[in-house]
């Protein structure tokens, strides 16, 4: 049976605009693999590495013109939006290469014999070593900063492991040109092709799961795929790291203190927010509670208008946008739901945004309201009405994991009285990112940024976005009563590389 065909289709016309690839074969899948495990030698100079992902930042820089013009003809996103998009992405791989450069990611620590301690310490030298080659599931609404290049493939490469990425299938022609120029950085490098790979089609990403030589995943798209991927990792002959990011509703709480003094602001803001890039971004705000009463009837007036006057948008796919249209159907036909603004078909080939309107009461006890606590992609919010702050409570205590939580607070609830410190308290265990008074979409990057949460929002601990990422792909190796000249040189005494560590107890710099 022939390969089938791997198309770029154009999402404001839903045609298709010419053939990309083929969906690769297992033994495709296994060799991409293979020459993948066998580049990692290549990546073991931190010097080498480290100017490798400086000239792929620079190379697709210089690309700029060409791949946001493919971008946008996959995605509709807008030249400003990919321009952006791009520009952090290179910032990102000159962040690592800056990590890279540092050492202290590493984490070295030397512990000398000590036999007055209980029991005796022997010698110790502990550091990280990467895990080898790591599969990278593309996401569909950052072809950029989540797919070929993004922040999962340069955290990998920085710790050290070759990628093989699994394409996206809403942009298959920027996910090769982007893995021709990144090749392209590493052979002025002396560093093999099979570096980066990179497979087309759904069976390909599952024989990549589930090949014996990937050492780790990296995965950013639905609570239904990803838990499927998330299961075979652990179901393999030998399971391993997978760290996906899956779904997130993205609480916001607007205290009625914070709805009296600026109503309308928080209602602009949510505006802006929520129908960002047609409400794409998985850090969306979802679930809205405002207060019942003259401030929060202010706020739904201020949201109503700014919604109003947004324009429809394009999904990054049909598949999407039908999903959208009967994901709000579907909720808006709840007794008690109203649609102040009604989300659903712009047109052909659009999507107009809006919102729905609903009793907290609603949401507080387990039933048909369930389905307003789940995410649904695109331009669209709920926004759950409380009599009280108890019954914002009883929502909040019903939520799962999420990227992020957002509470909006007057001024005097900022200077610590009230329920503010109470509320944080509340979101915290909600959310890897908490925000007071701002709005979650716009993730940095950033030495302090997390993004990641409980799941479903993440099915680890750690962040996709910041330096702490490259954690994911390492792991802690020691070695003990080893004789020097046998120890690598992150671990002898003289220190020959000059990193950070923790050496007798005591932090080096």
């Amino acid at each position: 049976m022939a390969a089938a065909p791997v198309w770029s289709v154009d999402p404001r016309t839903g045609k298709q605009r010419e053939q990309v690839a083929v969906e690769a074969t297992a033994q495709e899948v296994d060799a991409t693999v293979r020459a993948a495990h066998d580049a990692r030698g290549a990546l073991a100079d931190r010097t080498v590495r480290a100017a490798f992902l400086r000239t792929a930042a620079d190379k697709l820089e210089a690309a700029k013109d060409q791949l946001v013009e493919a971008g946008d003809a996959e995605t509709a996103l807008g030249p400003v939006r990919l321009t952006g998009e791009l520009a952090r992405t290179c910032y990102q791989l000159r962040a690592f290469a800056a990590i890279v450069d540092e050492g202290a990611f590493l984490d070295v620590v030397i512990n000398h014999p000590d036999d007055t301690a209980t029991p005796p310490i022997p010698d110790l030298r502990r550091y990280k070593v990467p895990l080898g080659v790591v599969a990278v599931y593309s996401a569909s609404n950052f072809p950029f900063a989540f797919s070929v290049a993004g922040g999962d493939t340069a955290s990998a490469l920085a710790a050290g492991n070759p990628v093989v990425v699994k394409a996206h299938p809403d942009h298959p022609a920027l996910s090769e040109l982007v893995a021709a120029v990144v090749r392209r950085a590493a052979a002025e490098h002396g560093i093999p092709d099979g570096v980066l790979g990179l497979v087309h089609g759904f069976e390909a990403g599952i024989e990549l799961i589930k090949h014996p030589l990937i050492a780790a995943a990296g995965f950013t798209g639905s609570i239904r795929g990803g838990r499927a991927l998330f299961d075979a990792a652990a179901a393999r002959p030998v399971p391993i790291p997978f760290h996906g990011e899956l779904g997130s509703l993205n609480p916001v709480v607007v205290t009625e203190a914070a709805a009296a003094e600026r109503a309308e602001a928080i209602g602009t803001g949510l505006a802006g927010s929520m129908t960002l890039g047609v409400g794409q971004f998985c850090v969306k705000p979802g679930l809205v509670l405002v207060p019942s009463g003259a401030a929060g009837d202010g706020l739904v007036k201020s949201l109503t208008d700014a919604v109003s006057d947004t324009d429809s948008g394009v999904l990054l796919d049909h598949r999407m946008r039908d999903n959208f249209i009967a994901g709000v159907a579907e909720r808006a036909e709840l007794a008690d739901v109203e649609t102040p603004v009604t989300p659903g078909a712009g047109g052909e080939h659009t999507v107009s945004p809006g919102f729905l309107t609903v009793p907290a009461d609603k949401l507080a006890q387990e039933g048909a309201y369930d389905l307003l606590l789940e995410e649904c992609f695109g331009p669209v919010t709920v926004v759950a009405r409380y009599a009280d702050p108890s019954e914002a409570s009883k929502v909040l205590s019903r939520l799962p994991g999420n990227l992020t939580a957002t509470v909006h607070l007057s001024t005097e609830e900022t200077e610590g009285k009230g329920r503010g410190a109470e509320i944080l308290a509340e979101l915290t265990p909600l959310a890897g990112r908490v925000l007071v008074n701002g709005w979650p979409t716009g993730v940095a990057v950033a030495a302090a940024q997390h993004h990641g949460g409980p799941y479903p929002a993440t099915t680890s601990t750690s962040t996709s976005v910041g330096g702490t990422a490259i954690e994911r792909w390492m792991r802690p190796v020691v070695y003990q009563t080893t004789p020097e000249a046998l120890l690598p040189q992150e671990l002898r005494d003289d220190n020959p590389l000059g990193l950070p560590r923790r050496f007798n107890n005591h932090l080096e710099r």
